[in-house]
């Protein structure tokens, strides 16, 4: 809308305003309100009040600065938008038209006019309001609305304040015999799919924005506002009695949009401002503003309630929350239940109001079976009561849209009937054994699974059918490196399985494709994926709790011994291959040795490393990256050769080595024997550690410089195609490795990975995986044009003499500000009791790497490996040292509390 030029004087003859005494009656009126409302006991209907108070409140001062502003003759004053409704949040803005009779169409040509106006608005802004407003005719507001259709929505909502009656009523048929509901309504569902796009898809955002986000109050809003445009209705009960939704309906309606009202509102207060985002920095505060409390954790529960309970029991247990969770996370429990609720009643009162608008709602339909019929691709129940009258049709709905070609989605009677029938799914319905073989059908079919499971838990099906599921629905994971609720990354951990195993995305990760393609059942995977973070929440371990679950799923429903022993197995374990393969050295044929012992077979090996690798990349979009898969994958071939009656010989793997490095160099034509002279200085541990490739590139740029008294750093493109590899040969120094993380910190690199080797010659040989996170990880030109720069500037960093320059404490994310990680520091001897392994973990910040080289280097500690783990926002980290400190107890205590202050946010 066009704003009125505030910058206009005001006209000497306009009547003074009580601007003072207006002004404190504003400002105490709506401080009573607040006050009382933030004394209150939180409640939906407290919130319900304090909106309409403060919208009946802001309607008085206007009217007052209105009657004393001398305001043309024949104008109106109109209340546009959310205040329209009769309704503020305490820090929303306050939508306002100044409706013009057509006398007045050029007042911006009236200089008496203009200043009447000006002055209007800028008393408005002087007594306290946030006022939002524009100056048109009734003519101008039609012309503009046909042009922006957010214009059109803000006057649909309009209300009478004071002035000229007579025009507004002229107005408001002016505005509906422009209202063309078709248009409307298609414009208004692009804009919400837009704004769904925008803010990330999913009413699971952990930052979600109760206004805006999916399943948020503006999914209600824009269902009211096309309604009305086609002459629906201007409430649910109105909706109700034009069949458009049922009373039970308008109940759920009524509730969740109270819910997100009241949670909005305590934002509000909170924030001290116009806040929507529920960020992690206020998610705590509000919830404490709802007097939700931490409380310790219980013992672990073996599983979830699983008696035949209606709903209002399961969902006031889950508003309340469990024992052992943060306020925060009870809080946004509640949100998403609500968030949830609303995107199903959103989907369908929209595909309702379409079909009314459309006339399509005696389009013809083919048959699929006696129960089910296709309706223009969307799969519709041939009765409203079907499912209460056969309930098992409820699981053969999802079975009937996987196997029918051409069904993209649930029908509005469709999805009502499964909205409505959500008490029928209690513990008769779960025992039932006709139930149990759908629900496996289900898994077994072809394809589909995806689609079908998010249609499950979008109609709340699969957390009522998998009782032990609905415990973790909107459930958050505050560990700095999951971005969706336990149930959101159960189901992408699905999706990513049920990937490996659809050859169009072979190109995405073609080791899984290739050993997915072997693997006869996919079902058990996907009934890993389903269970193996089920039982997060509960306290205790939720491998072992996950387990248990998924041996009683697989009992009750009939899976074979063998494959739910894998299934067992995988659930239990699902956490082992990553914890390996990213804190353990893969050099060791002991640490490969015992792997394989746990694993047994190849079978089970394979399955755990489809869904390890699924469930890493279902954690988060940064979480995931091609060196931990090299990591993965190396383990998994290293194992399989094991498990194959292969010896794990470490000296026959090093002779094998040796001969397919001087291959390569013989292919880069190098001279016979130019290895020599390097390889006479090293001994098992470098071979052991570097395969064939680093091995012949190390020769390949050493051998003229192994008596260089200065630092030589070569680089390169890193093999596994994201990022370089560094290579610094220099004589050894204690302080050396610090000076090396300080020059990647300084630099912007992030080290993965660094295999830390010392020659007879006293030479480091060190090799670093470093990535940058401002390049783009598929840039690899970006990183090749890097090359020179950083062979220059880390030589001369490493020759430097001078004192290590004290760590900074770098920026962190407000996500790491608000779940800060107790940071732990692990110092034990490795299994042979040669060498001692540090390990540490702590939110992640740049140049927290350094400082602690720095606290290695300062107590003479030799580094022989490091193993760097980002797991989002936090960091896990393990190194494999030595050194004369470490056989004395005082000055392992010193190193130990060094490092966790190093480790520290603050100082």
């Amino acid at each position: 809308m066009a704003p009125l030029d505030e910058a206009l004087p005001a006209s000497a003859g306009t009547p003074a305003v009580p601007l003072a005494e207006l002004r404190e009656q504003f400002r105490a009126g709506k401080a009573g309100l607040i006050g009382r409302f933030a004394a209150g006991r939180p409640s939906i209907t407290g919130a319900a009040r304090l909106l309409r108070g403060l919208a009946r409140h802001v309607d008085t001062t206007l009217v007052a600065l209105w009657q004393h502003s001398g305001m043309p003759a024949g104008a109106a004053l109109l209340a546009v938008g959310g205040y329209g409704r009769g309704e503020l949040f305490p820090h929303s803005d306050v939508d306002v038209l100044l409706l013009l009779p057509p006398t007045l169409s050029h007042a911006a040509d009236d200089p008496a006019t203009r200043a009447t106006l000006s002055a209007f608005i800028t008393a408005c802004w002087d007594v306290g309001l946030e006022i939002g407003s524009s100056v048109r005719t009734v003519d101008e507001c039609i012309a503009e609305a046909q042009k922006d259709v957010t214009v059109q929505t803000a006057l649909l909502e309009s209300r009478f304040l004071c002035g000229s009656r007579r025009l507004f009523n002229t107005f408001r048929h002016a505005n509906t015999a422009a209202m063309e509901p078709r248009t409307f309504l298609r414009a208004k569902t692009l804009e919400m799919r837009q704004r769904h796009v925008k803010y990330e898809d999913t009413p699971y955002a952990l930052e979600p924005n109760c206004k805006e986000s999916p399943g948020g109050l503006r999914d209600l809003q824009v269902v009211m506002w096309v309604a009305r445009a086609a002459g629906l209705g201007r409430t649910w009960t109105e909706l109700a009695a034009r069949g458009l939704i049922t009373p039970f309906e308008v109940k759920q309606l009524q509730r969740q949009e109270g819910t997100l009202k009241l949670i909005r509102a305590r934002l509000h207060l909170v924030a001290g401002r116009r806040e929507d985002r529920l960020v992690f920095d206020l998610q705590t505060a509000v919830a404490q503003s709802f007097g939700i409390k931490y409380a310790p954790e219980p013992a672990a529960q073996p599983q979830a309630p699983r008696g035949g309970q209606g709903s209002s029991g399961a969902a006031r247990r889950s508003l309340e929350g469990d024992r052992g969770t943060r306020p925060s996370e009870v809080l946004m429990h509640r949100y998403y239940w609500a968030a949830k609720a609303v995107t199903q009643l959103n989907q369908i009162l929209m595909l309702n109001i379409e079909e009314r608008v459309n006339g399509t709602e005696d389009v013809p339909m083919r048959p699929i079976n006696a129960r089910f019929l296709d309706r223009a691709g969307m799969l519709e129940v041939a009765r409203d009561d079907l499912y209460t009258d056969n309930p098992h049709a409820i699981l053969e709905t999802f079975l009937v849209f996987q196997q029918t070609p051409g069904i993209k989605g649930l029908s509005a009677r469709t999805l009502r009937a499964l909205y409505n029938a959500r008490n029928l799914m209690d513990g008769g319905f779960r025992r039932d054994p006709v139930n149990r073989e759908l629900f496996m059908d289900i898994l077994r079919q072809p394809q589909g699974q995806t689609h079908a499971f998010r249609l499950m838990n979008q109609t709340s099906v699969l957390g009522r059918y998998l009782w032990v599921f609905r415990r973790i629905v909107g459930r958050m994971q505050h560990d700095l490196f999951h971005v969706y609720t336990v149930d959101q990354h159960i189901l992408m951990v699905l999706r990513n399985v049920r990937r490996f195993f659809v050859p169009e995305h072979a190109h995405e990760y073609p080791f899984c494709s290739q050993l997915a393609a072997g693997w006869d059942k996919p079902w058990i995977l996907y009934i890993a994926a389903l269970f193996h973070d089920v039982a997060k929440g509960r306290g205790g371990d939720h491998s072992d709790l996950g387990a248990v679950e998924v041996r009683r799923f697989c009992r009750e429903h009939g899976v074979e011994p063998a494959d739910a022993s894998l299934a067992e197995f995988l659930v239990r374990h699902h956490l082992t291959m990553s914890r390996v393969a990213q804190k353990e050295d893969l050099s060791d044929p002991e640490v490969i040795g015992h792997f394989a012992r746990l694993m047994g077979d190849a079978r089970h090996l394979t399955a755990l490393y489809l869904l390890t690798v699924a469930d890493i990349r279902g954690t988060g979009p940064k979480v995931w990256n091609a060196w931990k898969g090299k990591l993965l994958e190396d383990l998994y071939r290293l194992t399989l050769r094991v498990l194959g009656g292969a010896s794990p010989s470490a000296d026959a793997e090093v002779e094998a080595r040796k001969q397919e490095a001087q291959h390569i160099l013989a292919l880069h034509s190098a001279l016979p024997g130019t290895e020599q002279p390097l390889w006479k200085t090293l001994d098992v541990s470098y071979f052991a550690r570097h395969d064939a490739a680093e091995i012949a590139w190390h020769a390949r740029s050493l051998w003229r410089h192994l008596e260089a008294r200065q630092p030589i750093v070569r680089a390169r493109p890193s093999p596994i195609g994201e990022g370089l590899q560094v290579l610094v040969f220099a004589p050894d120094r204690p302080d050396l490795f610090a000076r090396i993380c300080g020059y990647f910190d300084s630099a912007g690199f992030s080290i993965q990975d660094a295999k830390i080797h010392t020659t007879r010659a006293g030479y480091a040989l060190d090799t670093f995986q470093v990535v940058s996170p401002s390049v783009d990880p598929h840039a690899a030109s970006a990183y090749r044009d890097m090359i020179s720069l950083v062979e220059t500037q880390a030589a001369l960093a490493l020759a430097s003499d001078g004192p290590l320059p004290a760590p900074s404490r770098g920026r962190v994310s407000r996500r790491v500000k608000s779940f800060p990680i107790q940071p732990r520091v692990s110092l034990r001897p490795d299994e042979k009791a040669q060498r001692w392994v540090v390990t540490v973990s702590a939110s992640d910040r740049s140049g927290l790497l350094y400082a602690i080289a720095r606290v290695l280097g300062k107590h003479q500690v030799n580094l022989q490996l490091a193993k760097v783990s980002t797991l989002g926002e936090r960091v896990e980290d393990t190194f494999l040292v030595s050194g004369p400190a470490l056989q004395n107890p005082r000055l392992q205590l010193q190193m130990e509390s060094e490092l966790l202050d190093a480790l520290a946010l603050t100082p």
